[in-house]
């Protein structure tokens, strides 16, 4: 039988917005992550946010991920791990 602490996935509770389209997460285990999401935003949906610096801040966490208010959102785990998260579920690797 799992434990419920296992099966709680990681997920991001507050995301501040840094220079050069970079995000300080902290996650729901307390932890902070720093990443620079410039090689996230492709496609046309980023378009304006990868362009413009004043909409890359109006992100904010929601559901556990982040999300602007044109509806444009991020995978969590791709954000909390930096890509695919390892098998062990190990921390996060901190990019500080």
């Amino acid at each position: 039988m799992v434990r419920e602490k296992e099966m709680a996935l990681l997920r991001i509770t507050k995301a501040e917005p840094l220079e050069d389209f970079s995000l300080r997460l902290t996650l729901t285990d307390g932890s902070v992550v720093e990443r620079d999401l410039r090689p996230f935003l492709r496609g046309p949906i980023f378009k304006h946010i990868r362009t413009d610096a004043s909409e890359f801040a109006r992100v904010r966490a929601q559901d556990g991920s982040i999300a602007w208010p044109d509806g444009a959102d991020l995978c969590p785990d791709a954000l909390i791990w930096n890509g695919l998260p390892p098998d062990d579920e190990s921390r996060p690797a901190s990019s500080k």
